[in-house]
């Protein structure tokens, strides 16, 4: 939503959609409640369709409340979950580092994002997070998701969410980066509905 106002308060708290999408399995669930609530469980039921939690936090003195949507990596419901993309301030795209599917399948759940979303825009926030590094059995070498994500202009970050590592800074990131945007958004709204009314426009002379 477009704040109303002459000019954007910084003191003014903007609300911020997050979408976490992925594979089944690499931990999105995880990685959400480590960064709201600090807190790492071993087990969690699969997600059906999408889940929401908030967290409040401040990015350049601006208040941001996320709201954060986790969404079920099974594929049977990937039309059910492209219908929670619209409205998305950002993605986090996530895989697992000991699953070589989950990050071969990151071009698809990026592309069907990027078709579904409005306005489509390929430099749209956001990151990836390689999930799990805290386990032995390595599947994927950080030099390749490396490159991936280098090649698409993506932040990368290779996290844990058991022992807490890199997840806020993953987080906030791709909050500065939706705020970012979300303030262009706001200014080229505010040039845009500077226009001239009928009265002000030159009068045609006669020859």
């Amino acid at each position: 939503l477009i704040p109303q106002g002459p000019s954007m308060d910084a003191s003014k708290k903007v609300d911020l959609k997050i979408i976490i999408i992925g594979a089944l399995g690499v931990g999105k669930t995880s990685l959400l409640h480590q960064y709201v609530h600090k807190r790492f469980y071993e087990d969690y039921r699969t997600t059906l369709g999408a889940s929401i939690l908030t967290k409040v936090l401040a990015v350049d003195n601006t208040p941001l409340k996320l709201q954060i949507w986790d969404t079920g990596g099974q594929e049977r419901f990937r039309s059910m979950v492209s219908t929670f993309y619209k409205g998305s301030d950002g993605c986090m795209l996530a895989f697992d580092v000991t699953d070589r599917e989950s990050f071969e399948a990151l071009d698809n759940w990026r592309d069907d994002f990027l078709e579904k979303v409005i306005p489509r825009e390929q430099d749209f926030p956001m990151v990836v997070l390689g999930n799990k590094i805290d386990l032995c059995d390595r599947q994927v070498p950080k030099e390749t998701a490396s490159a991936w994500c280098k090649e698409k202009d993506i932040p990368y970050f290779e996290v844990s969410a058991k022992n807490n590592i890199n997840v806020a800074e993953a987080f906030e990131t791709l909050a500065k980066q939706a705020l970012s945007t979300y303030k262009g958004i706001f200014e080229s709204y505010l040039t845009d509905s500077i226009k001239l009314t009928p009265n002000d426009k030159p009068k045609k002379s006669c020859c």
